[in-house]
């Protein structure tokens, strides 16, 4: 039997150790539901599950996806200061931001090459890179 988007969204929640409350469901199930992956806003997450009819608020969407990156299941893409993307591929690669679109999208990590970084300050480690290339229209 094929599983449901409801079912792939509870499996993915429970395997990150996350309790499946009817909520967190309804926003996985748009992340996740169709074995894809996918980069969103905060506020495009709330538009979906407003137009698929789940009753969240904008702070529950923003607290989950919290609760989402804590638990390893989502990454964060700050873009500027003031703007963030989620993923739902938490492998390592590198994305282009396309300025005019305002769109996040997969860039292709086999043409990236970072030959070196600097040293980290005595007393702490690199964590990660987040290397995201601007896109503009010419």
């Amino acid at each position: 039997m094929t599983p449901t988007p409801a079912d792939i969204a509870t499996n993915w929640l429970e395997t990150a150790g996350l309790r499946p409350t009817r909520q967190r469901v309804a926003l996985a199930e748009l992340l996740v539901g169709d074995g894809k992956h996918r980069h969103f806003t905060a506020e495009s997450l709330f538009d979906a599950a407003k137009d698929k009819g789940a009753a969240v608020s904008l702070a529950t969407v923003y607290n989950t996806l919290r609760a989402f990156c804590d638990a390893g299941v989502l990454q964060e893409i700050t873009v500027d200061g003031s703007k963030s993307y989620f993923d739902t591929n938490t492998h390592d690669h590198p994305h282009f931001y396309w300025e005019d679109e305002g769109r996040l999208s997969d860039a292709p990590s086999d043409q990236l090459v970072i030959k070196s970084l600097p040293a980290a300050p005595q007393g702490v480690e690199i964590a990660s890179v987040d290397v995201v290339i601007r896109l503009r229209k010419i």
